[in-house]
């Protein structure tokens, strides 16, 4: 691999790490100011509803100048909402901001691939990257919650700076703070990216004309036989992921008795699953072969309903005790259970990804495949988060928002099969993935 690559990947795992710690301290905050339960879940709707509202705008931006810039720069807007979250601002408007960082960050940080890689590296190189970026969810929700446990919160609180009051007198606060540093950390690695040399046609942002360009890249991916059907499963996922999230973070609670600080390991835990799932997926499955993993995707939705029909209840009592930390039975038979599911996730999301991010880059150009990408695959997160939002609200049980969510998405990736085998029969559409750019 290039030098560049490994330069990327550290520049991704800070900035994903401060992303998912940024998180668990926003559900503190939240919690700080005795906001309603339903409000949790739609941080991660206004942290993704700039991928779907400036899509048009961050495709044109991420190829208008080098991609390390352009993540030098979104790595600085996300401290500008570490800032307001600082200075008093609602969590919601200024996870809002660090979102708008984020959706600039993505079309550079995979657009960047296809520039310096080989399609034949692409597999390989999604495989190490979503790797790595798992590892930093990871460690960010252990960061995340490690920095809001009261122990570590009473000692940032109790830091005060010789003659400046900065105004920091929450536990949320104090971990944004330092998750703000995180950020300026990876605004620093992303200037030692490598440019590319990859240059584009001069962008235009005036609204209309970006808003039809933009609609014509959407419709061009949507039509092509592979593209489609990457693009369904790739969207499924990333919606399907973000909901887990919060699910898992409920569940914890209710069923197994878990704190927030502890829910935030459990998310941790099928992090560690992906990242074996995508580096079996990187060692085992060429782009050729990418769409031979369709059917794990309907195993992962079977299997999450299993964490609604086990009875934790009746595990033994006791455990294993770690210090003053006991993990119980039920822990870590519900650990074993988040592994399995994170490794379902990341075995065939990899090949979906890689396979997505190639015809895109033969049918469009970098910036615009993935920011066409985020557009759909965020579009999702928000419907489904509004979905578990109103569920919440309405006081369903977990259980049975667990159920519903596992059939759904099984029952979605049955769908994106047939029409696979309907694309098939018309004619052979993995002969495409060797098509070379016109």
């Amino acid at each position: 691999m290039k030098r560049g690559f490994y330069t990327i990947m550290a520049a991704q795992f800070l900035s994903s790490l401060a992303d998912n710690a940024l998180l668990i301290a926003a559900i503190a905050l939240l919690r700080d100011i005795h906001a309603p339960e339903w409000m949790t879940p739609m941080l991660k709707l206004f942290f993704f509803v700039s991928y779907v509202v400036l899509a048009a705008f961050v495709a044109a931006f991420a190829d208008s100048m080098p991609k390390g810039k352009v993540m030098m720069i979104s790595n600085l807007v996300k401290v500008g909402g570490c800032l307001l979250m600082l200075f008093g601002a609602h969590p919601l408007a200024a996870y809002a901001m660090v979102g708008l960082g984020a959706a600039a960050y993505s079309p550079a940080k995979y657009g960047i691939l296809t520039e310096l890689l080989p399609p034949e590296r692409l597999v390989f190189a999604n495989g190490w990257i979503e790797g790595l970026t798992v590892g930093s969810i990871i460690m960010g929700f252990v960061v995340g919650g490690i920095l809001v446990s009261p122990a570590v919160a009473a000692s940032l609180l109790s830091f005060d700076m010789p003659m400046v009051d900065i105004g920091v007198d929450q536990a949320g606060e104090a971990a944004v703070a330092v998750i703000a540093f995180i950020y300026v950390a990876a605004a620093l690695v992303n200037l030692r990216i490598p440019d590319t040399g990859a240059r584009y046609p001069r962008q235009n942002f005036r609204l209309l004309p970006m808003l039809s360009s933009f609609g014509r890249c959407v419709s061009t991916l949507w039509r092509d036989k592979l593209g489609q059907i990457s693009l369904a499963v790739t969207t499924l996922f990333w919606g399907a992921g973000a909901t887990l999230q919060f699910i898992i973070l409920k569940w914890s609670e209710t069923v197994l008795g878990m704190t927030l600080s502890q829910g935030a390991i459990m998310q941790a835990v099928v992090a560690v699953g992906i990242a074996i799932g995508a580096v079996a997926a990187a060692a085992r499955v060429s782009l050729k072969r990418a769409l031979s993993v369709l059917p794990v995707g309907v195993a992962m939705g079977l299997l999450v309903c299993s964490m609604a029909l086990i009875d934790f209840s009746r595990l033994p009592p006791g455990g294993l005790t770690l210090g003053a930390t006991t993990i119980t039975w039920a822990m870590g038979v519900a650990a074993a259970l988040m592994v399995v599911v994170g490794a379902l996730a990341g075995y065939f999301v990899v090949p979906m990804n890689a396979l997505l991010q190639h015809r895109g880059h033969v049918l469009l150009s970098a910036g615009h495949s993935i920011a066409v990408q985020n557009f759909n695959e965020n579009l999702n997160i928000l419907v489904m988060l509004g979905i578990y939002a109103a569920l919440i609200a309405f006081r369903l049980q977990i259980e049975t928002i667990i159920v519903l969510f596992g059939l759904s998405v099984s029952g979605a990736m049955v769908l994106v099969m047939l029409r696979h085998r309907h694309n098939q029969r018309q004619f052979d559409s993995v002969a495409l993935i060797g098509e070379a750019k016109h």
